[in-house]
């Protein structure tokens, strides 16, 4: 168990120290080269294990089409926009705005699968997340605000994006039993063909000029907060399950948000009611969401042991026929 803890605090700092490596590269090359370098390190790893574990087969082209999908939105055009979102803002402003992906989730959770059950709790964490998203873009102050809108743009739709695709992995790709290094690997080689065909890589040389960005990217983004982040995430979604697993989610805004501090970004009490806010709208949508599952659970095993009490009724009937 200690090895999950380790695990479990290890993924809540990488993922939350990817922020001021995005700021420190964009400083020296573009988004979408920076974009393409992270999926290019952090595809390395997983391929190495996924030819280890022989988990890539030929039967898994039929799903090609997804994988596609998948790739292009949720990993290609959501590094781009999330990177693109943190050159424009404080990276403890852009680290909090991430974690809104769980409340993107469970929006489109709602909408789009039946099987999903929305509690007053959820609901309540919606409202508060949205309420503190606008307290940090604060729209009404137009282009007198300290916070780019612009930048909170690219982050939210980052965070829809991915929020999303959870929904489109449910109903595609769950069905197909795919080893989840399967479908990372995937995505990643894919999304690195695509933006290599896009990304212009003149100037990508500016980069070696500090080699804290250098190794921010190479690192930092790509080994750790791209392909070794998947596997830890993966081995965590083995032994606690994937509640307790995305409640790294909880840890990475708080990470960012001291690396901003330390760095020397300062925030007002407005933007602190906004983040605390968010962080609240996190806690209840996660715990709303366990609430939802553990009544689902006991409902299925009421129906399986009603279902189960009437074939013996019906079987004692018949002996009696």
């Amino acid at each position: 168990m200690p090895l999950t803890r380790i695990a479990f605090v290890f993924l809540g700092i990488v993922w939350g120290s990817n922020f001021i490596y995005m700021k420190w590269a964009t400083a020296l090359i573009s988004p979408m080269q920076v974009a393409f370098l992270r999926v290019l390190f952090g595809f390395l790893p997983l391929v190495f294990f996924a030819w280890r574990r022989r988990v890539i087969t030929r039967e898994q082209l039929r799903l090609l089409p997804h994988f596609v999908v998948m790739a292009g939105a949720a990993t290609a055009f959501y590094y781009v926009a999330i990177i693109r979102g943190t050159a424009l803002l404080p990276s403890g402003i852009a680290g909090v705005l991430a974690g809104a992906i769980a409340l993107f989730t469970a929006v489109f959770s709602l909408l789009f699968l039946r099987s999903e059950k929305f509690n007053w709790m959820m609901g309540v964490g919606v409202v508060l997340g949205f309420a503190g998203i606008v307290l940090i873009a604060r729209p009404w102050e137009g282009a007198d605000s300290d916070i780019d809108l612009t930048g909170v743009c690219w982050l939210l739709a980052s965070s829809m994006t991915l929020g999303l695709s959870y929904i489109y992995v449910r109903r595609f790709l769950t069905p197909a039993n795919l080893p989840p290094l399967a479908l990372a690997t995937w995505q990643m080689g894919l999304a690195l063909l695509m933006l290599g065909a896009v990304t212009d890589f003149s100037g990508m040389n500016r980069l070696l000029e500090d080699w804290h960005a250098t190794a921010g990217v190479v690192i930092g983004l790509g080994i750790l907060g791209t392909g070794a982040a998947f596997l830890i995430y993966y081995y965590l979604l083995d032994k606690l399950g994937a509640v307790a697993s995305s409640s790294s989610n909880y840890l990475a805004p708080a990470v960012a948000l001291l690396i901003g501090w330390a760095v020397g970004e300062r925030f007002g009490i407005l933007e602190v009611v906004a983040i605390v806010l968010i962080f609240i709208s996190i806690a209840l949508l996660q715990i709303g969401q366990q609430r939802s599952l553990r009544i689902g659970a006991r409902k299925d095993d009421v129906t399986s042991t009603a279902c189960h009490d009437a074939r013996r009724s019906a079987h004692r009937i018949g002996r009696l026929r």
